[in-house]
């Protein structure tokens, strides 16, 4: 079993996926606000709220205990509504060399999808894939869905 992984899952949304990705790009210290139970606080610590370099603070609740991550916007690509997120300190490097986050919306058709894709380097062979990291993202992502069905 090697130290390095990739996760991806795709979540099929009803709501907009124009605006799911613009929460991502450009807001998202309001997803605290869609997913209150999940994502408590997100500040931005550097640069400008949707630039590629901004820092972001995230205080979120994972496997019932309160944790942090600060990540740097690695990416954002427009036109295939991405962004690309790096954690740089936090509870997931604990257990992470390194551990990057993309968030992908294809509008094409009446459905939009969204898929989340999970890429890391593990501490050691102890350690075990981010499974219920990948399945809070799912949840975010409905909860946010839900909110913007209302």
């Amino acid at each position: 079993m090697g130290l390095t992984g990739k996760m991806v899952r795709d979540v099929e949304i009803k709501s907009d996926g124009d605006v799911f990705h613009e929460i991502f790009r450009y807001r998202p210290h309001h997803i605290s606000t869609m997913s209150p139970g999940n994502i408590q606080n997100v500040d931005l610590h550097e640069g400008d709220w949707g630039t590629v370099s901004s820092v972001i603070f995230w205080n979120y609740t994972h496997d019932g205990k309160e944790k942090t991550a600060k990540e740097v916007i690695e990416a954002i690509d427009e036109e295939k509504k991405l962004v690309t997120f790096k954690v740089v300190e936090g509870d997931l490097l604990q257990l992470y060399k390194t551990f990057i986050i993309t968030v992908h919306v294809d509008t094409k058709g009446e459905n939009n999808l969204v898929t989340w894709t999970l890429e890391y380097e593990k501490l050691n062979g102890d350690v075990e894939d981010p499974t219920t990291f990948m399945d809070l993202c799912i949840v975010v992502t409905k909860d946010i869905e839900t909110h913007h069905l209302k």
